[in-house]
């Protein structure tokens, strides 16, 4: 199962990190690509990405755990979506820590688990280098927008 993890330190206290993550309307102020969120709920969301020739493509989630304001997994729905051709499952799980001598910056590790489906495995680098594009995005909106000046 490709799998991504990638880590950065954000220089505000974990519990403003959590606010922001764990609220799935803020999507689009960090997560790369995402339009909008639609019927969301603290346990389940759509958001609205747009295609690479302009088109809405809407991606279904859930929340499938959490241990506030330390860590948040969520699931990708990929049943009866166009995600479910190559996609088997995709996962994404947040860890939030306390930065080593900084108790104000937290360190936040991102993790997506990802499991292809039919032909698709044989991609499986390219989709981790496509997923490691979009953590690392995903990290530098949460420090754009964390960090910002008030």
């Amino acid at each position: 199962m490709p799998t991504v993890r990638r880590a950065r330190t954000v220089e505000v206290p974990p519990r403003a990190v959590w606010d922001l993550i764990a609220e799935p309307h803020d999507l689009p102020r960090w997560w790369p690509g995402v339009q909008r969120v639609e019927d969301a709920s603290p346990r389940a969301w759509t958001t609205v990405l747009l295609s690479r020739k302009g088109r809405p493509v809407r991606a279904d989630y859930t929340r499938v755990d959490a241990d506030p304001p330390r860590r948040i997994v969520w699931r990708q729905e990929v049943d009866e979506t166009p995600f479910e051709r190559f996609l088997a499952e995709s996962e994404t799980e947040v860890t939030l820590g306390a930065a080593a001598g900084d108790h104000e910056a937290t360190r936040v590790e991102m993790e997506v688990r990802e499991r292809l489906k039919g032909v698709s495995v044989l991609g499986g680098f390219m989709l981790r280098r496509a997923t490691r594009r979009r953590v690392d995005g995903a990290l530098e909106g949460l420090a754009r927008v964390l960090e910002a000046p008030r």
